[in-house]
């Protein structure tokens, strides 16, 4: 127990503390609350139950790098663990006689878990030293050409890293020491319940000390470990390490979304709003701003994203880890109502900005909830809208073509072209208005004449089964994906409006929808509730493999041998539609030979995003022939696809590569079979 004199030191500690953090926190809270839309609290306890699920997780953190996230795992059980140990331990330092649950089941497996956690922690932290600054792991640096902070740049993060890393090991180590000090004046040899402490006494031969060395140890040690805590309490808000609260903070306070990527849509009719899109750092939701904080700075939604990967100048972690920098230098001002500069001069570069292919892998693989994605679709609209910056000249074809034309393509064909080469008629739903699936072919359906095969294909295939579908046909109109990732949210909301009447005139909404596009997909079943849209949406593979399970298709099972499935990013990522496509190769005959990145970690084909309208922005590769060469290395002969949108960067690839496969669309390859 402490002296009189230490409980007032500590209490004067405490109090000093607890007032600097209150203007370090203060400054936190008032730089989030300028941000727009503001933080979520509805369904309170559900979300509760969401941060803590995340804390516990570590928001799937396992899934990658496993032997560092196991070690993280252990390091943040650890500390939330120590939450109680270090309330336990003040009781113990200012209450006389005060022993928690002594010679009692329950403090004795206190003791066990508070002995275990701490050795997991101090394991857990030396591996992370030893990685960052004797092993130099590369996936924690970032690339020349990518805009970051100076001040990243040159080590901050490393110093942060440190710092936190020594404290952690002094404060849980003398914690040990504190234990052990007592197992030992309490006369105890190795205790079952505190192995390590146990372990720690024996090292440092604390049997032959006096018992005033024992007892100053134990103060040594107590001040050491709890003070370190009290003063760490207004530094944390200056430290990527404050996510270990603002992490599952994130997660009890952000939007509800119905995908990873869903950008939620502006209202154009308040002739109020006067900014549409992010310009500067409080035109970013309240949520976004949050992310800065929340921040780990692990660099693994870098480690994924396919324009990093292939040289281009975009980080999703550089966007965070600016941000952060820039409210960490500027903060007071911030706080106290000061303008923020424009997002492009501190946070990433015009060249970047047009870089995302919106795969949504950065906002998947964010073990604290981030969403880097939607900040750099805010500031497409900010270019597209408010001409704030220019934007991809290529991108004006394609908005003019759906404005003038229904389709980026900006074809002036009819839109059942692609149906004259089938033996059955293709009914519409003027002719079929009973139908029971409304087949949406899509634009690239009606005018890609690779994607006109797919359409063919599905179209057969519901035929073949039996099913009552139809389709719009000329009434069809582009769902406005391409304009949205695009950063034109006027002409999305033009075309979204536009065919959620002509759906809803077609008892769509009553029906069911099914598409060979996971874009539309998306943006049908998934965004269009925004604006009163809601329809039962299925992808073409769901579909059949559903007819399949139901003896309404019959497949012969020898369509092809060697099969390597590309698992779109708007289909397996964004919708989680994994094992429909591959049950469906099976069914058909197909030997499965998977890339490495499959599934929610497969890598993009480069289209999305609006990419498929653009060129590619600069680097060292396009992210069409790394995938194209996954894809060629498994020894598969042919690349199945789901998506028009992968089927055309396979397809242009392939030929690049002089056609050493074949490329075809799942509902292709299923025809095959029947």
């Amino acid at each position: 127990m402490l002296s009189p004199t230490e409980k007032l030191i500590f209490a004067l500690l405490v109090i000093i503390a607890f007032a600097a953090a209150w203007n370090t926190f203060g400054e936190m809270i008032a730089i989030i609350g300028r941000g727009k839309d503001k933080l979520h609290y509805d369904n309170f306890f559900n979300r509760v139950q969401k941060g803590m699920t995340a804390m516990f997780t570590q928001g799937e953190i396992i899934r990658h790098r496993k032997f560092s996230s196991t070690l993280h795992l252990g390091v943040a059980w650890g500390f939330i663990f120590y939450f109680l140990v270090n309330g336990i331990d003040i009781a113990e330092g200012l209450v006389e006689d005060f022993s928690f649950f002594e010679g009692n089941i329950i403090g004795d497996l206190f003791r066990l878990f508070a002995d275990v956690f701490g050795f997991m922690v101090l394991v857990g932290v030396l591996w992370f030293i030893i990685r960052r600054f004797a092993l130099k792991d590369p996936v924690l640096v970032t690339r020349e050409n990518v805009m970051l902070n100076a001040h990243a740049r040159d080590g901050s993060i490393h110093k942060d890293s440190l710092v936190v890393a020594i404290f952690i090991l002094f404060h849980v180590g003398f914690r040990m020491m504190a234990s052990s000090s007592i197992l030992v004046m309490h006369g105890h040899g190795f205790s079952f319940w505190e192995p390590f402490a146990s372990t720690l006494a024996s090292v440092f031969g604390m049997a032959q000390w006096s018992g005033a060395g024992l007892l100053f140890m134990w103060h040594f040690s107590w001040w050491t470990a709890v003070g370190l805590v009290i003063l760490f309490i207004p530094y944390f808000p200056s430290t990527k390490h404050a996510h270990l609260f603002m992490g599952p903070f994130n997660y009890m306070t952000r939007p509800d979304r119905t995908y990873l990527g869903q950008p939620f849509g502006l209202d154009f009719e308040d002739e109020s709003i006067e900014q549409f899109g992010a310009n500067t750092l409080f035109d970013l939701s309240q949520t976004q701003l949050v992310d800065a904080y929340a921040c780990i700075m692990c660099n693994r939604c870098q480690e994924v994203c396919p324009a990093y990967n292939t040289g281009k100048e975009l980080s999703p972690s550089a966007i965070e880890i600016n941000k952060r920098y820039y409210v960490k230098e500027n903060g007071a001002s911030l706080a106290n109502g000061g303008e923020s500069v424009p997002l492009m001069e501190f946070m990433l570069s015009q060249s970047a900005v047009w870089a995302c292919t919106s795969c949504g892998h950065c906002i998947e693989v964010c073990p604290v909830g981030n969403t880097p994605m939607l900040d750099i679709l805010d500031m497409r609209r900010d270019n597209v809208l408010m001409e704030s910056a220019p934007f991809p000249s290529e991108l004006k074809g394609a908005f003019v073509g759906m404005e003038r034309s229904g389709n980026p393509w900006g074809s002036t064909e009819g839109r059942m072209e692609w149906a004259a080469p089938l033996d059955f008629p293709v009914p519409t739903v003027s002719e079929n208005p009973d139908y029971e699936y409304l087949f949406w072919v899509g634009c690239a359906g009606a005018f890609n004449p690779e994607s006109q095969k797919t359409a063919r294909a599905v179209a057969t295939i519901l035929h073949e089964a039996g099913v009552s579908f139809a389709v719009l046909g000329e009434a069809e109109s582009c769902t406005g994906d391409s304009a949205r990732r695009a950063g034109n949210e006027y002409l999305y909301f033009e075309l979204a409006t536009g065919n959620i009447a002509t759906l809803d005139a077609a008892n769509a909404n009553e029906r069911k929808i099914v598409t060979s596009c996971p874009h539309c997909l998306t943006t049908i079943g998934k965004e269009y509730g925004e604006l009163g849209g809601n329809y039962k949406t299925y992808h073409h593979t769901q579909l059949i493999a559903d007819l399949i399970g139901q003896g309404k298709l019959q497949l012969k099972g020898n369509a092809l041998e060697k099969v390597t499935f590309h698992d779109p990013c708007y289909l397996g990522r964004h919708n989680g539609i994994i094992d429909a496509p591959r049950s469906v190769l099976a069914n058909a005959g197909a030997t499965l030979l998977e890339m490495d990145r499959n599934g929610r970690d497969s890598f993009c084909c480069g289209a999305g995003g609006a990419q498929m309208w653009k060129e590619e922005e600069e680097g060292d590769e396009s992210v069409s022939m790394v995938r194209f060469d996954e894809a060629r290395q498994t020894g598969a002969e042919t690349v199945a696809v789901g998506c028009p949108f992968c089927g055309t960067m396979m397809h242009d690839a392939n030929q690049e590569n002089g056609s050493p496969m074949q490329v075809k669309d799942i509902a292709e390859i299923v025809m095959e079979a029947l």
